[in-house]
């Protein structure tokens, strides 16, 4: 029997509050409400398991007990119990089911895309209630301060409110118009995951909801291309860290440990969305990371291909985030000035990542002190205890040899 301690509960909740508080919203209709009684009931949780163990199913243990609290407060409530006598059961889910999204997870991506948000909204909102971010993760992935990701929540929630948006599942005319953000989604949700080995529920998640998306719309090539992004991307996860938790990166990462069937996969799809020939940055994206699954080495590496593939990804997202990615690919190219010259020209001074690839580029033809400098940015800005461990033990050295 495992020790049911807070690390214990903090996975669990990690793994199932997005589908408990789906559960909820579609059940009350409520985010607010959903929200808290989950929070509730993982509180009471971290009092009862610990002395009781774990009980058969953790999550549906977490659905019940939120759904309990939930009634108890609306029935502590005028209005709420005039919403009571509209709740069905978990097992009774109401006539809106009848849609094309039968997965409560799925279903709630797609109702917080509702068009009378904005895309940003709908991307943060999403991340908070399903993927179970906090809101300063959820900063942190939009590059922004936390007090100002927190505003921005609460507006969105309040949208919701004051429009009435409705929780029901998108019918088929509707969704192309929801499938941006959704992708977007899903996609930040992945990229949550890894800042660790503690992410796996995050990434597994996503990948399980881009394959249901997959299924729900077979002819949208930025949906193949996304799924082939993640699963190209998971491929590499058992060599990402080491056995100490540390980052390792692309160059020394151990290819016979590369997933070949998820590989396989990827590049199945790759090759269809090719054939399809309606490239979007997800499929770009995808490609990209096929030709490196395709390197038996990082020297192996088609470095000029991928440099041509970030040209057409910068024309189509022309992001600074993009433009430093190419920068990179530039460098194996063209040499490391090459691609200082155009990471000079970029606005990402918040971002760990811009100044990690800063101090390589530095480092590479010896300018050791300015490479300090940048790999001592990039740990106080990174986001990862692995992170943050790698950028300094790189600071150190450089120190040590220079």
């Amino acid at each position: 029997m495992p020790v049911v301690d807070d690390a214990l509960i903090g996975r669990i909740f990690c793994e199932e509050s997005g589908r408990s508080v789906a559960t909820l919203i579609r059940i009350f209709g409520d985010i607010d409400l959903a929200e808290d009684a989950v929070q509730e009931a993982f509180a009471l949780a971290m009092r009862k398991w610990p002395a009781h163990g774990l009980p058969p199913n953790p999550g549906g243990w977490i659905t019940t007990t939120a759904r309990n609290r939930a009634i108890d407060h609306l029935r502590r409530e005028s209005r709420g119990r005039e919403l009571l006598g509209q709740v069905v059961e978990p097992e009774a889910p109401p006539g809106e089911e009848s849609g094309p999204v039968q997965d409560d997870r799925l279903r709630l991506i797609f109702t917080c895309c509702h068009p009378a948000l904005s895309a940003e909204a709908r991307i943060a909102l999403t991340l908070r209630l399903l993927g179970g971010l906090t809101t300063a993760e959820v900063a942190r992935a939009f590059l922004v301060a936390e007090p100002t990701m927190a505003k921005r929540l609460v507006r969105a929630k309040h949208k919701i409110k004051a429009a009435h948006i409705p929780y029901r599942v998108p019918f088929d005319a509707e969704l192309p118009e929801r499938l941006r953000p959704v992708l977007a989604v899903l996609y930040l949700t992945y990229n949550a995951g890894t800042g660790g080995p503690a992410g796996d529920d995050l990434r597994h998640e996503a990948i399980r909801l881009a394959r249901a998306i997959s299924g729900l719309m077979p002819d949208e090539g930025e949906v193949a291309g996304l799924l082939a992004l993640l699963l190209l991307t998971e491929s590499r996860w058992p060599t990402r860290y080491s056995e100490n938790g540390a980052l390792v990166l692309l160059r020394d990462q151990d290819r016979s440990l590369w997933d070949r069937a998820l590989i396989e996969e990827g590049h199945a799809i790759v090759r269809a969305c090719l054939r399809r020939n309606q490239p979007g940055p997800y499929q770009i994206q995808a490609a990209i990371n096929a030709v490196h699954a395709d390197a038996d080495s990082f020297a192996a590496t088609d470095w000029s291909q991928i440099l041509a593939l970030y040209d057409q990804l910068l024309a189509m997202t022309p992001t600074p985030v993009v433009a430093m990615s190419r920068a990179i690919a530039l460098g194996e190219v063209e040499g490391s000035q090459a691609a200082l010259d155009v990471l000079e020209g970029l606005d990402l001074g918040e971002y760990h990542l811009f100044h990690a690839a800063r101090a390589d580029l530095l480092r590479r033809p010896g300018r050791h002190d300015e490479a300090s400098r940048a790999y001592a940015l990039a740990a106080s800005l990174a986001a990862s205890d692995a992170e943050r461990t790698f950028l300094t033990d790189r600071l150190e050295t450089i120190r040590a040899t220079g």
